[in-house]
């Protein structure tokens, strides 16, 4: 599956369209907490333990919406935008959605 932040892909023309695909994951920020309790490994100001909980959780959204698009019958996902959005009562979660067009190259 070849996923792409571009609305093209160089030298493999879109040869259908098959629509909008989604994918997102919510982590409570609960959880941020208690890492941030048990953090060692502070250093400048990054924490590897928030930047790894963040990283799975867009590396499971992605995996989501590739495999909306695989389900449409797509072999790429164009147009990707990943976006990170704060939800409930005082900031509790913590959403990563990602988006695309699915499509056949």
């Amino acid at each position: 599956m070849i996923v792409s932040t571009t609305a093209t892909l160089e030298g493999r023309p879109v040869q259908q369209y098959l629509g909008i695909v989604t994918g997102e994951v919510i982590v409570g920020a609960n959880l941020f907490r208690d890492l941030f309790a048990s953090i060692t490994d502070i250093v400048g100001g990054r924490s590897g333990k928030y930047e790894d909980v963040l990283a799975r959780a867009r590396k499971e959204a992605l995996a989501e919406m590739e495999e909306a698009a695989r389900q449409l019958g797509g072999n790429a996902v164009i147009g990707v935008d990943i976006d990170y959005e704060v939800l409930g009562q005082n900031g509790s979660m913590l959403m990563v959605s990602a988006s695309g067009t699915a499509v056949r190259v």
